[in-house]
């Protein structure tokens, strides 16, 4: 009887609809198999913008560290994850995609955290040991409480938030500036449509515009897309100043709105040197 009853308890977090949380999109509107369609279908978003950003960042990845790729690696998973998780508002779903977001932010932390902004007791070497073991407990822990989680990794952003903007103050880069701005005023939409979706669900109701969890998605992406560049710049900025970084949009660098890319003008140092 135990194992039936442990069979079934782990059948059931696998099952549709077994998560505690639910969006404002009507279930099963466009299709029996898709619970929430639109914020399932917007998750791909993820699939497209991760390659791109790769291969833009990767003359810069290729002089700082190949590591960087990991961070759009698992944007690729947080898409993949949040389709999962929207198709089927399973458990499992909702922690796969959870998860997924807070091993990116650690990532984040672990290549971009300013090394002058290190507690004093950390030395290089040890701080991304310190960022994992911290995401370990924060990976079990967030099984205590699951609803809890995406507030918790909305704390998280905000404190990147308040690292970029410390970071930013003594930038005066036009350009850096500029991304700055659009960065910041993506995550204050982006955040707006979650806050929307997730307690203004009524209103929305009314107006027949259950999608701003979608909208998020799309937003969230693109945020993300224009702070790495941004951190990732700072970063070169620090770490290998002898390349001489600038930034670049893609495809066209004179269009007020692109993907942004690092470009390296000076002498690069990826050949060994006696």
């Amino acid at each position: 009887m135990g194992g039936v009853c442990s069979s079934e308890r782990i059948a059931g977090v696998f099952s549709y609809e077994s998560s505690e949380i639910d969006w404002c999109e009507d279930n099963y509107k466009h299709s029996e198999h898709v619970a929430e369609y639109f914020n399932t279908m917007s998750s791909f978003i993820f699939f497209i913008i991760a390659p791109i950003m790769l291969y833009l960042l990767h003359p810069y990845a290729r002089e700082r560290s190949l590591s960087i790729h990991l961070v759009w690696i698992m944007m690729i998973f947080v898409g993949l994850f949040s389709a999962y998780f929207h198709m089927t508002l399973s458990f499992v779903g909702q922690m796969l995609d959870e998860l997924s977001i807070l091993w990116v932010l650690a990532l984040g932390y672990a290549v971009w955290f300013p090394r002058k902004m290190f507690p004093s007791f950390i030395k290089d070497s040890s701080f991304s040991r310190l960022v994992l073991v911290i995401t370990i407990i924060s990976t079990v822990s967030s099984f205590v409480k699951p609803t809890a989680n995406a507030y918790a990794l909305n704390c998280f952003g905000l404190h990147l938030l308040y690292t970029l903007v410390v970071e930013m103050r003594c930038c005066m880069d036009q350009k850096a500036l500029r991304l700055a701005k659009m960065s910041v005023a993506l995550w204050i939409l982006a955040i707006t449509c979650w806050i929307s979706d997730r307690f203004g669900c009524s209103f929305w109701q009314k107006l027949n515009f259950c999608y701003l969890h979608g909208v998020w998605h799309i937003l969230i992406v693109m945020a993300v897309a224009y702070g790495s560049t941004l951190v990732a710049y700072l970063d070169a900025n620090n770490e290998i100043p002898y390349s001489l970084p600038g930034l670049h949009y893609w495809p066209c660098d004179k269009w007020a709105f692109g993907f942004p890319h690092i470009v390296l003008k000076g002498t690069v140092k990826t050949q060994k040197q006696c």
